[in-house]
């Protein structure tokens, strides 16, 4: 029997800092200063607005930002939250012009909208919320480090938890292929509705426990999780490809959080604690 992945705990059942530094810079303006950010949000800004403001390279949606919407929420909105991912340390171009590029607050309650675009989780239904902007840029970023290909897109990415599937249309600019599995009826449902009319031909959805992950689509480039749980299943690194990444939260005995990042190395895996962040649990079973 193969046993799961675990964070490091103390002897008082604590997330332990040892071996919590990460293997690669956490902040990616080290040495570039403010100019850096400057050019790289210009760059995200720029991909948003020759997209008419919906990422119209991968997204093909039927309606246009703006006044339509009957929030004023356009593209402007959505460069100014780019800014603020890029002034806290999220840098990667590809991650702020996909996050520029999504309309997040057709993903949320009528009565949400125009609380979207703060950095801030928002309830949507079923006991489940949709995560901050900030996490899923930082997740997004970390999955991009050292997995592009020639291309400079991720390959196949695996999503578990697929919500009300915001993370999934991100996910579209940035992957070659994505499938996102959902365990409640209800969400996933939502989700194929919220993404139909983006007629995203690189998205898959499934419901199904994700706790076995998709052995059909493996191995992946990738994989992300939104939900955490004391260890890491078994399925998902044996679905996870030599050279890939997973990042997921992981909590200790006590429920407290912290962000992981998994490498399958030709060598074994190597397991690497981060920030602390909080997620719904991790639960088997569908519903």
């Amino acid at each position: 029997m193969k046993t799961p992945l675990k964070p490091p705990f103390d002897s008082a059942g604590k997330l332990s800092s040892a071996g919590s530094r990460p293997a690669f810079p956490v902040q990616l303006n080290s040495g570039k200063g403010n100019s850096f950010a400057t050019k790289t949000v210009a760059a995200a800004a720029r991909a948003t607005s020759n997209n008419g403001g919906n990422g119209q390279n991968d997204l093909k949606k039927p309606f246009q930002p703006g006044a339509s919407d009957g929030f004023g929420l356009d593209s402007a909105v959505r460069a100014r939250m780019v800014r603020r991912l890029a002034e806290q340390g999220v840098l990667d171009a590809r991650v702020l012009a996909a996050m520029g590029a999504v309309q997040r607050h057709h993903f949320v309650d009528t009565a949400l909208a125009n609380m979207a675009y703060e950095d801030t989780s928002l309830p949507i239904g079923f006991g489940q919320t949709i995560s901050k902007p900030s996490v899923v840029a930082r997740m997004l970023e970390l999955l991009q480090q050292g997995l592009t290909d020639a291309s400079g897109r991720l390959g196949r990415v695996l999503e578990i938890g697929t919500g009300c599937g915001y993370q999934a249309a991100v996910l579209s600019h940035l992957a070659t292929e994505v499938y996102s599995m959902e365990r409640l009826r209800g969400l996933h449902d939502k989700a194929r509705e919220n993404l139909r009319p983006l007629r995203l031909a690189n998205v898959h959805l499934l419901f199904g426990d994700g706790m076995h992950g998709f052995a059909k689509g493996a191995p992946y480039a990738a994989i992300i999780a939104a939900a955490g749980g004391e260890a890491i299943p078994p399925a998902w690194t044996e679905q996870l490809a030599v050279g890939g990444r997973l990042v997921a939260p992981l909590q200790d005995a006590s429920g407290a959080q912290a962000l992981a990042v998994i490498d399958r190395t030709p060598q074994g895996i190597r397991q690497t604690l981060l920030e602390a962040v909080h997620f719904v649990p991790l639960k088997s079973g569908i519903g």
